[in-house]
């Protein structure tokens, strides 16, 4: 084998920054010495250009309905067109088909609901980017939705979150298939880490989604994140709030979608992170400080939310 073919599938309305990710990232690795190299090329239907969703036009290289195996990866991009993609028999059956023909299939955020719509998914645990993924789940009642990886594998299919997250499961292939040395140099080039595990969250407290509409539940979250080595147990929080904690049981779930305390250990743990990637305090000093107490009970927490221990994500951060 003398080249790795590596076809990126586009349409309109496709986000460029997602395919920009995959093809400088494979760039970079062969400008790096990936053997065999990737010979990348976007396929559009018809072969025609297309209108991205930043209203920029990416010509194509390769007609979708032309398009032979084998490959040696297949990727579908997301975007704003994604839906309509997942609603076209031409772009479902093609990919479908080429599936067929790959070593392994992946999806960039929104791109899964055209791997969903071609059954690829099927029986799989998959993601997309966190703000599609409920619709994805209602959907596709026979996709395993998870919304909060950053990319997933499952068997040799892989589905990313949003957007960037296209460097991540591109940098894992580029270290599959030619050593963590290799895709730490790209990621250096690239000036990215190297890479976030895929397990870790989409979302953190440092990049959230819009506050909560509902005032209670706001001023809790935000007491909550200012107070982090207090005690926050449910009916603490339930006393600051001044009602039962049946009530704010109830609007947490309304508006958060998980119990008080869930979202607590689900803050604490991003805290954590977010320390171990910026300092060197010991993992005892990062337990206290986001209220775990223990560097154990941290630990815990870290491998629940993030599949690795705390140890081994803080390794990771310092690579890239």
């Amino acid at each position: 084998m003398d080249r790795r073919r590596v076809v990126v599938v586009a349409y309109d309305a496709a986000e460029l920054l997602e395919i920009a990710s995959i093809t400088s990232t494979l760039e970079s690795a062969n400008w790096h010495g990936a053997a065999p190299y990737y010979e990348y090329r976007v396929a559009t239907p018809g072969g025609h250009p297309v209108t991205t969703a930043t209203a920029l036009t990416l010509d194509a290289q390769l007609t979708l309905e032309r398009v032979t195996g084998p490959l040696d990866t297949l990727v579908v991009a997301g975007g704003i067109g994604a839906e309509n993609a997942a609603a076209s028999p031409l772009i479902v059956g093609h990919v479908r088909r080429l599936a067929r023909e790959s070593r392994r299939v992946a999806s960039v955020c929104t791109g899964a609901f055209v791997l969903a719509a071609a059954g690829l998914l099927d029986g799989r645990r998959a993601t997309t980017h966190w703000g599609f993924a409920q619709t994805m789940a209602d959907r596709y009642p026979d996709v395993v939705v998870d919304p909060d990886p950053i990319f997933i594998r499952d068997g040799n299919v892989a589905t990313s979150a949003g957007i960037t997250a296209a460097l991540d499961l591109i940098l894992a292939f580029v270290a599959e298939d030619n050593g963590d040395e290799l895709a730490r140099t790209v990621a250096r080039n690239l000036v990215t880490y190297l890479q976030r595990p895929g397990d870790q969250a989409q979302m953190s407290m440092f990049v959230e989604a819009p506050s909560p509409a509902n005032s209670l539940v706001k001023r809790t979250i935000d007491y909550i994140s200012a107070h982090l080595r207090d005690d926050l147990s449910t009916a603490a929080l339930a006393v600051e709030a001044g009602v039962s904690e049946r009530h704010l049981t109830r609007l947490f779930l309304k508006h958060l979608g998980q119990t008080p305390g869930r979202y607590v250990r689900q803050v604490r743990t991003e805290a954590a992170a977010h320390l171990l990637a910026s300092t060197s305090l010991p993992m005892a000093a990062v337990a206290v400080r986001c209220g775990f107490g223990t560097a154990e009970t941290l630990r815990q927490a870290f491998i629940d939310r993030y599949g690795v221990p705390p140890s081994h994500y803080r390794l990771t951060q310092a690579a890239g």
